[in-house]
């Protein structure tokens, strides 16, 4: 009786080709996966600081002036376009960033005119500063590649 073996599997050139295959698609792919993110981030600021100069705007509507305010975080900043007083601490309603894990913001603002900043905490946008004024203008500094909003 002749009794062969066959043996079946994967060589370990063969597995070591995988690998590398594997780890070029990886080099390949998380740059561009960190840009999306990136990019990502950066719109949903903007529209996060359109939002707000939405509101100051409603409030300058109803006022004639805007909030006389320097402001600087998300409660902050609601109790300011709320027109509540100092010590406010919860307010019930008003202005939601989708990005507050990702920016902080601020609203420096006299009775004729405003800039809301977003400034970048995430990792992918540390430094990143978006403003946006009365006028609409727009500038985003520090955050290479950008140069402009998106």
């Amino acid at each position: 009786m002749n009794s062969t073996r066959t043996q079946s599997g994967f060589t370990l050139i063969e597995l070591m080709i995988s690998v590398a295959i594997v780890a070029i698609l990886a080099a390949i792919a998380l740059p561009a996966y960190n840009s999306y993110i990136t990019k990502s981030n950066l719109k949903s600021a903007e529209a996060d600081l359109v939002a707000l100069s939405l509101n100051l705007e409603n409030y300058y509507q109803k006022q004639l002036v805007y909030p006389v305010s320097t402001a600087s975080g998300v409660t902050q900043i609601q109790c300011v376009l709320l027109g509540s007083p100092s010590p406010c601490t919860s307010p019930t309603s008003g202005w939601q960033p989708s990005q507050a894990s990702n920016f902080s913001y601020s609203i420096s603002a006299t009775a004729t005119t405003y800039t809301v900043t977003a400034t970048g905490t995430g990792a992918s946008v540390s430094g990143c500063t978006l403003t946006l004024d009365q006028g609409n203008n727009r500038s985003l500094a520090s955050c290479s590649p950008y140069s402009s909003w998106l």
